[in-house]
């Protein structure tokens, strides 16, 4: 074997630490970034969100199916934009917003700011925005989402939403946690998420609310809300079926 054949073939150690090392930038750079983090920052992608919610639902291949699929979601998670590129491996990551429905009122709640991280092997020559919808299904899913840090495929199942012709007979039979849909200028992208991480933002959630504050006290116990959040959540309240309300004051 050539010199330089071996260069792009490394040992199985090598390998071991080059993930190692991908995994600390996906997780960590999180914490980098929202050390600085701001309400502008947080509002900036709530509204980002929004825009993103709203042009999946009128997607034309995309809408319909994740319509119906949103009829029955107990949670959903918006990735504005996704970043994706890398030489010997493959990082993207991104950030998002959760909202949540409370089953007893019917009314959703929200946001709360996360990340996402994955890494790939494989050789990727340059770079990708992706922007992505992830419905939770589950009380299972929700729940996953609600740690400090869940992985795909091991804390709960995700899988694709299908989408064109046959999409609503694929989507009954579907038996994921999570369904996730995703689009790379415009187009629907089938994008894996099996063994991706995603993390709670802190510092993005402390700047919104004004204090240090977990996801469960944003969504669950509702004790705190942030009234700029208003569109984003009536969006998710009109498409999937339940209602905005207000909730007590910070």
């Amino acid at each position: 074997m050539r010199r330089s054949e071996r260069i792009f073939q490394p040992s199985m150690i090598q390998c071991v630490a080059i993930t190692c090392l991908a995994w600390l930038f996906v997780i960590n750079i999180g914490a980098r970034v929202t050390s600085a983090a701001t309400v502008q920052d947080a509002q900036q992608l709530v509204e980002k969100s929004l825009l993103t919610f709203n042009a999946f639902v009128a997607d034309k291949e995309m809408g319909p199916p994740l319509q119906a699929i949103l009829k029955e979601a107990k949670g959903v998670l918006i990735y504005p934009e996704l970043l994706e590129g890398g030489l010997i491996f493959g990082v993207a990551g991104g950030s998002g917003t959760f909202l949540v429905l409370d089953p007893k009122t019917n009314t959703w709640a929200g946001p709360a700011f996360y990340t996402i991280g994955q890494v790939g092997f494989g050789l990727i020559l340059g770079g990708r925005a992706s922007e992505m919808v992830m419905v939770a299904l589950t009380d299972r899913g929700v729940s996953a989402l609600l740690n400090t840090s869940t992985k795909f495929s091991v804390d709960a199942a995700i899988a694709l939403g299908p989408v064109g012709a046959g999409a609503e007979a694929a989507t009954a039979n579907l038996s994921a946690d999570i369904i996730s849909y995703s689009r790379n200028k415009g187009l629907f992208a089938k994008m894996s998420l099996n063994g991706a991480v995603v993390a709670t933002r802190d510092a993005l959630n402390a700047a919104y609310y004004g204090k240090e504050v977990t996801p469960t006290q944003i969504l669950i116990q509702r004790s705190v809300t942030n009234q700029h959040a208003r569109g984003l959540i009536e969006a998710v309240s009109n498409q999937a079926g339940g209602m905005w309300r207000a909730s007590r004051s910070e």
